[in-house]
């Protein structure tokens, strides 16, 4: 009875729910709390649909994992449980074979690049990949850029990441890349970090400028180099059963409301870092902006020998390093 009270409340839901006398409330779910860079567009997205719409159709916001974590979201939405769900590429890499190409190390050049190439044709190659299981993309978000911080030096080259011990996610990709360039790679929760950095069982940690400042991080790994070795694009997704629904008329409209809300994303993101960045660094941590990655992009080579195996993907490796 739960589940079929969750269904009824998804998709073209009728007037008399939270959203008042709309005749289509879409429910999206994100695990970023309120105020996130994410949140915020999708509900500046749900204020255009409504005014374009004339108030028929509403899309009402779920931060915070209200809707369940980031795994049961992107599962919900695909069964139509939930309509919408903004979510990271890491839960899509053993789906769709291409969001693991844009999840390696070094493969964009900066955020820009990334943008350049997930705006094109292979952004809209890869949302053809979400379609086989049950999603529309509507657009691509920013997940940021992750660095290194550590709590001995600053690192400005790759020889000073020798023996190094780094936490990083539960990836297989992730403990090869410190592999590769020299250093240990010691996987835990997120929520260890701060502990075993300051008791030195790990001398540091990798993530985006906002994470190192709301996590504290900073106060006990006050070295940060931008070296940027992933900048990882996020996805906006419509369930297709929802998406079936829609008349063709509403279906265009989230699609141009959808595409919309990207760059108000990216300018809410951009924004976010400027501000952490100078938070850190009044507090006294240390920024490395200017580094050569050539030779970290270089180490990346059996890495990317050892994940892109088939002719498809060394292709998609190269236009995308082709992308101007």
């Amino acid at each position: 009875m739960k589940m079929m009270t969750s269904l009824l409340v998804s998709g073209a839901v009728l007037a008399g729910t939270a959203a008042g006398a709309c005749e289509i409330t879409l429910r999206s779910a994100d695990t970023h709390p309120a105020g996130y860079p994410t949140v915020e567009a999708v509900k500046w997205m749900g204020e255009q649909v409504k005014e374009k719409s004339g108030g028929r159709i509403c899309i009402e916001v779920f931060p915070a994992s209200e809707l369940g974590e980031e795994k049961d979201a992107i599962e919900q939405t695909q069964f139509g449980v939930i309509d919408m769900v903004r979510a990271s590429f890491g839960p899509f890499n053993n789906l769709v074979p291409e969001t693991q190409v844009v999840s390696l190390p070094y493969i964009f050049r900066s955020s820009e690049h990334m943008h350049k190439v997930m705006d094109g044709p292979i952004g809209e190659e890869i949302a053809k990949g979400f379609e086989a299981h049950d999603l529309v993309v509507l657009g691509y978000y920013d997940g940021g850029a992750r660095s290194f911080y550590n709590k001995e030096k600053p690192i400005t080259k790759i020889e000073d990441l020798a023996g190094m011990k780094f936490r990083v996610m539960q990836s297989d990709v992730f403990v090869d890349m410190m592999s590769a360039l020299g250093a240990n790679a010691t996987p835990m929760p997120y929520g260890e970090v701060y502990s075993s950095i300051e008791t030195g069982v790990i001398d540091g940690a990798e993530n985006n400028p906002p994470s190192y400042d709301t996590s504290g991080h900073f106060e006990v790994a006050k070295y940060y180099t931008l070296d940027e070795h992933l900048i990882m694009p996020e996805v906006l997704a419509l369930s297709k059963i929802t998406w079936d629904k829609l008349s063709p008329e509403d279906q265009a409209l989230l699609q141009e409301v959808g595409k919309a809300s990207v760059p108000v994303m990216r300018e809410l993101w951009a924004a976010k870092v400027k501000e952490s960045e100078a938070k850190v660094e009044a507090a006294g941590a240390q920024i490395v902006r200017d580094i050569d990655k050539a030779p970290f992009i270089a180490a990346m080579e059996p890495v990317y020998a050892k994940y892109v195996t088939t002719p498809e993907l060394q292709d998609l490796v190269a236009r995308i390093k082709a992308t101007e």
